[in-house]
């Protein structure tokens, strides 16, 4: 076959691709305006589902460290007790002993009582995954509240009210804000918050419903949208997905000719890569949110091709993880980063280089070990190492990823969760696996300076950390009013844009000069001396 025959393949399958593109382009703009709503939806849902069970756990911690240090009775020496508890934690608005049969025996504030206007029978309440756990709807007159119900043994329990404020669900689009109702009900249909209830004329318009319900307490979030309103959702981007069609349809026709003339699987190009060692690390500074001084890294990685070309890991990860090729780059990455960082690491002995590690790489059975081999041959501090598990996978085996965990931290190694506060983890989560540090989510940190949920949430997470004795990092900074609000909520480190992006070794290097002599310089106490 001919280099003139190739060609001409090449100009017919491209002319093919571009004619059918166009023809396809409607239908195209059509799948992906509807695919980019529904998971933006999602989303949102997933986000308004994990701050309600976030505030469910906090409760209940409320409720077990209350029932560790305190008799349950009505005397008034042990419901001071309970008001002492009360006072400390202002998530929880009343707490109160209840019978075997749910009904109230005393409350921490008696007069609190008297805003009830229905008060259910055990059997009214909601069990949830832990039998010792159940969830209901207090009515009160100033409009229904959450109780949190957990047995403490045969003759009594514990309750406690939540303030489930409704600014929590203010998490739609602005596009959507005036014609969308977001609330939080029990597994019955019972609503115990709400934001943004339809006006009159709305509710009775046709209405698309997304609902999303907890795997672990027996309630959910439901949002509901005026149909008129969300079919307009995203619609302008229809037009350019619709011109993008030629440019689209020519790309791919480029992309299949290549393929039939000299084809070649991802995979093998994946290993070819892996071979050359071409996955490079870039490195993203975690900084002091004072001083601005660095105290450590997280390690991303980075296909630089050997024609210089930079290719992200949204376009390799996802196929190094499926292909099992994930176990490879990480031991890869973490011998360039020593070798590359080792005079570095040599002279500053509290500097941590942190790793991203898949669940199922974790779990493996010989990890622990060959992750020490590796370390010790780099001739580096097992306590400059930080394992990041990603919040965002499910661990399929929570007690042996807990013991691991335990393993690493015997040797040494550190231990963070990341994107804490969107992924599958709730406080047993947290509180099991025995990690060292909490990393928020950039999905919080994005409406810190304009959302108070947000600064709720946050505000939450550091609590638990400083109960659970774990550090707390502020994933994706990007402004300084951003590192203002997070600082303002009990947050000292974080990582992000605000600073710096991924950057190759050198440059990091560079950057890490330039602050230690820029910190070294600045007048004590400024606060915003780092920014350039």
């Amino acid at each position: 076959m001919g280099p003139r025959w190739h060609g001409t393949l090449r100009i017919a399958l491209v002319a093919l691709s571009v004619g059918l593109f166009y023809v396809g382009a409607h239908f195209a703009a059509t799948a992906l305006i509807d695919s980019q709503r529904a998971r933006q939806i999602a989303e949102i849902n997933e986000a308004a589902l994990r701050r309600s069970e976030i505030a469910v756990d906090y409760g209940l911690a409320t409720l077990d460290d209350l029932a560790k240090q305190t008799s349950l009775s009505c005397e008034d020496d042990v419901l001071q007790s309970v008001r002492l508890h009360l006072y400390q934690r202002w998530a929880v608005k009343d707490i109160r002993i209840t019978r075997p049969d749910g009904s109230v025996m005393c409350s921490a504030y008696p007069e609190t009582l008297e805003f009830d206007k229905v008060w259910p029978g055990r059997d009214e309440m909601m069990p949830s995954r832990d039998p010792a756990v159940r969830l209901f709807r207090v009515e009160q007159f100033l409009g229904p509240a959450l109780g949190v119900l957990k047995d403490v043994h045969d003759a009594a329990s514990l309750v406690a009210i939540l303030t489930v404020n409704a600014s929590l669900f203010d998490v739609m689009p602005q596009e959507l804000r005036e014609h969308s109702h977001v609330a939080l009900e029990l597994a019955n249909g019972d609503a115990v918050a709400q934001y943004r209830a339809l006006a009159r004329r709305e509710s009775l318009a046709r209405l698309v419903e997304f609902a999303k319900a907890s795997d672990r307490y027996p309630m959910r979030t439901t949002i509901r949208i005026e149909a008129a309103a969300y079919e307009r959702w995203h619609r302008e981007s229809y037009v350019p997905i619709l011109a993008l069609g030629l440019a689209l349809g020519l790309g791919f026709g480029v992309l299949l000719a290549n393929a039939l003339i000299r084809p070649r699987s991802p995979v093998a190009d994946l290993d070819r890569a892996l071979a050359a060692r071409e996955f490079k690390p870039y490195l993203q500074p975690v900084f002091n949110l004072r001083s601005g001084a660095i105290t450590g890294c997280e390690v991303l990685a980075r296909w630089v091709r050997s024609d210089g070309t930079v290719i992200p890991p949204s376009r390799f990860i996802p196929l190094a993880e499926s292909s099992g090729r994930a176990e490879l780059l990480t031991w890869q990455l973490m011998s360039a980063t020593f070798s590359e960082l080792h005079g570095l690491l040599s002279r500053d002995k509290s500097f941590r280089v942190a790793f991203n590690v898949v669940p199922r790489h974790l779990l493996d059975e010989g990890f622990v070990a060959e992750l020490r081999r590796t370390v010790s041959d780099a001739r580096i501090s097992p306590r400059q190492i930080v394992l990041e598990i990603t919040e965002r996978e499910d661990l399929a085996d929570l007690e042996r990823a807990a013991a691991a965990v335990a393993q690493l931290r015997e040797h040494g190694f550190k231990v963070a969760i990341d994107d804490v506060g969107i992924g599958h983890s709730g406080l047993s989560y947290i509180q099991r696996l025995g990690a060292n540090t909490l990393k928020i989510d950039k999905f919080f940190i994005d409406s810190v300076t304009r959302d108070i949920s947000a600064v709720t949430v946050i505000e939450m997470l550091v609590r638990l950390a400083g109960e659970l004795k774990m550090g707390v990092i502020a994933e994706g900074l990007e402004t300084q009013e951003q590192v203002a609000a997070v600082m303002a909520c009990g947050v000292s480190e974080g990582q992000g844009y605000a600073l710096a992006p991924p950057l190759p070794v050198e440059d990091f290097l560079e950057l890490v000069a330039k602050q230690a002599s820029a910190n070294a310089s600045a007048p004590p106490g400024d606060l915003h001396a780092w920014v350039a």
